[in-house]
């Protein structure tokens, strides 16, 4: 198993690009299911994740075709079941998201229950119910979804009685080929929705509303071929951003958009940070200062990211003053906490609550990731501290992070990949 060992203590400065979006990317695969003709997506990224969602798709018979580019050519021509089995679906909770397209498509679907990160429940039961309001049959037996439909799904009014993400994801895709008009009700609202939304119309599809909490979506027979760009990593580029906010360096990444990632710049800004942006590009800039702590509650988007919170818990670690952290999103996301109390952080967790004092000092020590957002937390964490830092189980990072230890090395940090 993989290791990152950290010297800590540089300071970063330079340049990074972002890379596609995966939790865009997943969705946008899985949508692929939906059409009648080939679909290219670009801008994917290497991501484990992303391979598992190709494979999962490669095993319903589906062909797959990538270019020198790494873009995917998906072929629905040729699929042959509907099938997600356990040992796929396992590690990665997304593989839920073939569920919808393959029910609305042809018409049955046979989808593992999913495994992915232990950060809480998140239970499938919404997906479930929002299809069998649009008049699926569903079972649940030996650990398999079965799902069919007698004929085209019908459109229905579904409300969500909490937000979830991948729930509207994969509504919004059955919605698209169902008969007649799907009013989706209390739907998420973040940037990757309507990044799906996007690649659904360039398919054909007819949605409105992406973005807010009501999507109205118009079904249509089929949906067609068409070539579509995944948007860039929010959190990636927060993740960076805060990285040089730690450091007290200086950032400028590229291939991003400032216009989905207020509420991360707002409390980069509180924190000292000096930000400009411009249509591609955000750069950061501490100017050599210490950061100033923060406080963060997370919340749905437009609120401040949960994907987001472990690293602002880095970053405070080593800031001036106390801040305090509220998760209301997954209930078991502060295990990383624990970790960094190992490397030095003064953290007191109350709850779903943390107060962390910062200290002018954390000191390397051998920590383990505990899942994706964790881990880059730790990472962060390891730049600032004293010493080596030895980072065990990143398989975690790698679901997230494209080529991390590349980026960070390009821009002076002193970090490599070991062999476990």
């Amino acid at each position: 198993m993989d290791k990152l060992i950290i010297e800590g203590g540089a300071c970063l400065n330079g340049e990074v690009r972002i890379s596609g979006a995966k939790n865009s990317a997943l969705p946008i695969l899985a949508a692929t299911l939906l059409a009648d003709e080939p679909v290219t997506i670009c801008n994917l990224p290497h991501l484990h994740d992303i391979t598992t969602m190709l494979e999962l798709i490669r095993r319903t018979g589906v062909e797959l075709t990538i270019d020198e580019k790494l873009s995917v050519e998906v072929d629905t021509s040729t699929i042959k079941n509907f099938h997600a089995p356990y040992e796929l679906v396992k590690t990665m909770r997304a593989s839920i998201l073939v569920l919808g397209p393959l029910l609305a498509h042809y018409g049955e679907a046979e989808v593992s229950l999913p495994g992915g990160c232990a950060i809480g429940s998140r239970p499938v039961d919404l997906h479930i119910r929002g299809l069998e309001a649009m008049g699926a049959e569903i079972t649940v037996d030996a650990g398999y979804i079965h799902a069919r439909s007698n004929g085209r799904l019908k459109g229905a009014k579904i409300f969500f009685d909490i937000v979830t993400v991948t729930g509207t994801e994969n509504i919004l895709m059955a919605a698209a080929l169902a008969e007649g008009q799907s009013i989706i009700e209390n739907a998420a609202r973040e940037p990757e929705i309507v990044d799906l939304a996007n690649c659904l119309i360039a398919m054909g599809a007819d949605i409105k509303g992406a973005g807010t909490d009501t999507i109205t979506v118009n079904g249509v027979e089929s949906l067609k071929g068409c070539r579509y760009s995944v948007m860039p990593d929010r959190i990636e580029t927060g993740t960076y951003l805060v990285a040089a906010a730690a450091t007290r360096g200086y950032v400028k990444t590229k291939n991003t958009r400032a216009d989905i990632l207020d509420s991360v710049l707002l409390k980069l800004t509180e924190a000292g940070a000096k930000i400009e942006t411009g249509d591609d590009w955000i750069s950061l800039d501490m100017e050599g200062r210490r950061p100033k702590s923060v406080n963060i509650t997370t919340a749905p988007y437009p609120a401040f990211p949960t994907d987001m919170q472990a690293q602002f818990a880095a970053l405070n670690a080593v800031a001036e003053g106390v801040g305090h952290i509220k998760e209301t999103i997954f209930e078991n996301r502060f295990m990383h906490m624990q970790e960094m109390i190992r490397l030095g952080a003064n953290i007191l967790i109350d709850g779903n609550s943390a107060t962390i004092e910062g200290g002018e000092h954390l000191k390397g020590a051998p920590v383990m990731a505990t899942d994706l957002r964790a881990s880059a937390s730790l990472v962060i964490a390891g730049l600032v501290a004293s010493g080596e830092t030895t980072i065990d189980r990143i398989y975690h990072i790698d679901r997230g992070y494209e080529c991390i230890e590349e980026k960070l090395q390009m821009m002076g940090a002193k970090i490599r990949r070991i062999p476990g």
